[in-house]
């Protein structure tokens, strides 16, 4: 088992998810035990392909982050630009450990019209995490990230951020 998990948690809509992401952020403040550093959240645009932007902030030097992992989660016919490219192809076939059904279960959801949080977090704080997202209104999960994926995540991160960073906005 992985030393790392993530704790998705399917909400209402995007305001509820944002919310979420709100109570966790005072959460993390007000309680000394828990030290959550990579929050995202994934809905889709007006077009059905995933916000980018909602990914999060990734923390190359402590791994791939959160907006990685969410982006490798994600079924890649929901992903927008330079992300659908090649560069996490063999990630998103990996899926870091996670199931075919997960990823076509979350795309369901996020078609009609919610939005998920994930939150990647020592496997310690998970149960903790997965309590908390449940008190706030989620549908929560957690999921195994797989050693060898959440590596391969971490190596590609750069390639992924300067790839993002050099694409021209998404009209």
């Amino acid at each position: 088992m992985s030393e790392k998990q993530l704790v998705l948690a399917v909400f209402k809509d995007e305001a509820a998810a944002d919310a979420a992401v709100e109570s966790l952020k005072a959460w993390d403040k007000a309680d000394d035990d828990i030290k959550l550093n990579a929050i995202g959240v994934l809905v889709l645009d007006d077009k059905g392909k995933v916000k980018t932007q909602k990914l999060g902030k990734r923390s190359v030097g402590k791994g791939a982050g959160i907006g990685l992992v969410l982006a490798i989660l994600t079924p890649p016919t929901l992903l927008a630009g330079v992300l659908a490219g090649g560069l996490l192809g063999a990630l998103h076939r990996k899926g870091l450990g996670i199931t075919a059904e997960e990823r076509e279960r979350l795309a369901t959801q996020l078609s009609d019209g919610k939005a998920a949080v994930g939150v990647l977090t020592k496997e310690a704080e998970a149960t903790a995490v997965s309590a908390k997202l449940s008190e706030l209104g989620g549908d929560t999960k957690v999921l195994d990230v797989s050693d060898e994926a959440a590596a391969e995540a971490d190596e590609a991160a750069p390639a992924v951020e300067a790839a993002e960073a050099a694409a021209p906005p998404q009209a």
